[in-house]
């Protein structure tokens, strides 16, 4: 009897530590997206298959039943409306077009390498007739590709937002720590909070026009304009979340941190930041959504290189893959949002995760 219970013991301890173990991941799988893995686990760990069967279907059988859906009746539609670049383009067509914008990208890749490999060879006959003079070292200046134009969005992106973060929160924890600086800050807040980046931009390309003359410098003025239009658009949501989490901390901590005599500097580190965190991530995470927006409407408006402008020149351009190609772009930029947000929801969970053990 004895050696019975132990057993059903020792089954009982392994079935809750494998438990435990799935619930701890299933935290890290919501950070990806993979949350629907969880019920497949405890399922496979002998856990009611029938109502984690029920999990697996909410959480991946609704989402992509919805996309289907959603692909078919863009299937169905799309050639009925007629435009003047001709019919709006299917699912199929623009998933030729993602192939097309692969080879123009392997293409462009094979001229800048022919264009160095001729150069090293004029360089090299150069220097083999003594003639050091005629050795010149130039770069290639050949057409962007889409992922040249993708990846100068997402570092202008997180350059502004950098920007913007490092502004936000020392001001948002002054605004929640101090009645004085919040009644400063709030009604420069009120103002231009909802002033829209197509004002911005004129004021920020002058100003930048003015300030920064070099030609040479480690940034080239289209970069820094896309860039502090989206700093001045996107540094309200942390700012105003980072205010709200430090002034909601509890005021029993802030009488304890007057009974230790805690100087400024420990009170913030230790006391206010661990508090405010997940309202600052939330914050975080907005002004990073409305900085990948603001970004995309400047690079079109002022041409600056990016997904913008790639958007803005098949416009323009008029031909019969134009639609097809916005139409990547826009689902470009829409994934590409997604994944920012998972990538700042997964520095919270770390963040949140090491401020809680």
């Amino acid at each position: 009897m004895t050696a019975i219970d132990s057993s059903t013991l020792d089954t009982a301890a392994r079935r809750a530590r494998r438990f435990a173990r799935i619930n701890k991941a299933d935290a890290w799988l919501n950070v990806f997206g993979l949350s629907w893995l969880t019920p497949i686990l405890r399922a496979a760990a002998g856990d009611n298959p029938r109502a984690q069967a029920g999990e697996v279907w909410r959480l991946l059988g609704v989402p992509l039943l919805a996309i289907a859906v959603f692909v078919t009746l863009w299937a169905t539609l799309a050639p009925t409306v007629q435009t003047s670049l001709g019919a709006v383009p299917g699912p199929v067509q623009v998933w030729e077009q993602v192939g097309e914008l692969r080879q123009d990208a392997i293409r462009e890749g094979e001229r800048e390498t022919a264009f160095y490999e001729r150069q090293d060879v004029r360089n090299a006959e150069a220097i083999a007739n003594g003639d050091t003079d005629a050795v010149r070292d130039r770069i290639y200046t050949g057409k962007p590709t889409y992922y040249d134009q993708i990846w100068t969005s997402i570092k202008t992106v997180f350059f502004g937002f950098l920007i913007a973060s490092i502004l936000a929160i020392p001001l948002g924890i002054a605004a929640g720590l101090s009645a004085t600086a919040n009644a400063a800050l709030n009604p420069l807040i009120q103002i231009f909070k909802p002033v829209s980046p197509l004002a911005w931009l004129p004021i920020v390309t002058m100003i930048v026009s003015a300030v920064y003359t070099t030609n040479d410098g480690m940034f080239s003025k289209s970069f820094l304009v896309s860039a502090i239009t989206v700093t001045l658009c996107s540094l309200w949501p942390t700012l105003i979340n980072t205010a709200l989490g430090v002034s909601s901390i509890d005021k029993d901590l802030v009488s304890v941190s007057r009974v230790l005599k805690m100087n400024t500097y420990t009170k913030i580190t230790k006391l206010v930041l661990p508090s405010a965190l997940p309202l600052i991530f939330t914050g975080l995470r907005l002004s990073l959504g409305v900085g990948w927006m603001v970004l995309i409407a400047a690079e079109m408006l002022s041409q600056n290189p990016g997904l913008g402008k790639f958007v803005w020149d098949e416009f323009q351009n008029g031909s019969s893959q134009s639609l097809a190609r916005i139409m990547v772009a826009v689902f470009t930029i829409g994934i590409i949002g997604f994944l920012l947000d998972r990538v700042m929801y997964a520095l919270q969970s770390m963040f949140t995760f090491s401020n809680n053990r």
